[in-house]
């Protein structure tokens, strides 16, 4: 009666627990992007005489959630200065700047797709064309200086690349970007860009390339859903653990019994780039510090992993180290389990004990007496 009353309370002890969670799925989409802020046409004159107004109209695609492609045109004003003879003669034109550029998201990139992210950061790069027009505070800038400086060699003093009409130049340019989340379909960004340009645009020779530095502030507009989610149900996880199975032996009349102990797995379930372990998780954790203590000979092994189909191998090899750590520093510290009875191990994404993705995000703990 005894054993069988043991038995009884063993297996209520032991229900199984189940896991949910929920898994984002990220859905391509096109977006909007309206900007606007100030320029720095690099030059010699003083920094504030060179800030002039920007803005930015673009459409973008996303295709996965770090890679996409942005269609923009940067436009508005660019200034020109030069000091002959003590003397600053400063000057601006109009310009539109069509571009396109490859985007990276890397937030989504370093630390998995999550959309309710409140800040992400990302880069960009890409080829277009500067057209320039309405310079003719140039011509004029260019007139005053001959006539101010008669004296003085035109190759060295004046604006020898002066240009009129429309200018046509090839730009490339590249920058980053911090985006505030302020809703599923809207952000607010920050975007920081820098323009290389051929030795013409502002006019002047310098025998280097020209350059213009855009800071801006503006609204993102997604169109249409950005990711869909599912539930996902882990398995419920039912201790191997067995009551204890007596052999009996019959050997000179003397009956000896011989205990079989079966070992005890444990899965203790992670969210997606997550270290932490949950509540309904911890009792799994419980059952393993149970079982030690019942069997003062038994140890543990705990195994971390992570799963392929989010980060890099990187950074899915420290995930699943801290996993297996996480685990073995509540064994310790909150059930007080002896180290020397612990051992840990981390596969990374290397190894993929479940079909399913998402259950991978695992520390697999089998604690045995041998």
């Amino acid at each position: 009666m005894k054993k069988l009353l043991f038995t009884t309370l063993l297996a209520a002890s032991c229900v199984a627990v189940s896991a949910q969670q929920i898994e984002y799925d990220f859905n391509p989409h096109w977006y909007i992007q309206a900007q606007g802020g100030a320029q720095y046409t690099l030059g010699e004159v003083k920094f504030g005489d060179l800030i002039s107004p920007t803005a930015q109209l673009a459409f973008g695609y996303q295709f996965t959630p770090v890679i996409g492609l942005r269609l923009g045109a940067n436009a508005w004003q660019s200034k020109g200065g030069s000091i002959v003879n003590n003397v600053t003669y400063n000057w601006k034109w109009n310009y539109v700047a069509p571009a396109l550029d490859l985007t990276v998201n890397l937030s989504n990139w370093w630390g998995g797709f999550k959309p309710t992210r409140t800040v992400s950061f990302g880069i960009f790069a890409g080829l277009g064309a500067n057209i320039g027009f309405n310079n003719d505070e140039a011509a004029n800038v260019n007139v005053a200086m001959r006539v101010n400086n008669p004296t003085l060699p035109a190759t060295d003093q004046y604006l020898t690349k002066l240009w009129d009409g429309t200018s046509v130049l090839f730009l490339g340019h590249f920058g980053g970007n911090i985006d505030f989340r302020l809703s599923d379909r809207v952000n607010l960004g920050i975007e920081l860009q820098a323009a290389t340009l051929p030795d013409r645009y502002n006019s002047k020779e310098a025998k280097n390339t020209d350059w213009y530095f855009n800071a801006m502030l503006g609204l993102k507009i997604n169109l249409g859903k950005t990711y869909s989610t599912r539930t996902i149900v882990a398995p419920a996880v039912v201790p191997t653990s067995a009551p204890e199975t007596k052999v009996v032996e019959k050997v000179v009349e003397k009956v000896v019994e011989k205990q079989v102990i079966e070992p005890l797995r444990m899965d203790v379930f992670f969210t997606i780039n997550s270290t932490k372990i949950t509540q309904s998780e911890m009792q799994k954790v419980r059952q393993i510090a149970d079982y030690m203590k019942k069997y003062p000979a038994s140890t543990v092994q705990i195994t971390g992993y992570a799963d392929k189909g989010t980060g890099n191998a990187t950074i899915n090899r420290n995930l699943s180290e801290k996993r297996a750590a996480v685990v073995a520093d509540a064994l310790k510290n909150q059930y007080g389990i002896a180290a020397s009875r612990i051992s840990t191990d981390f596969k990374g994404d290397t190894v993929q004990p479940f079909e399913e993705n998402v259950l991978n995000r695992v520390s697999i703990c089998i604690a045995e007496v041998k």
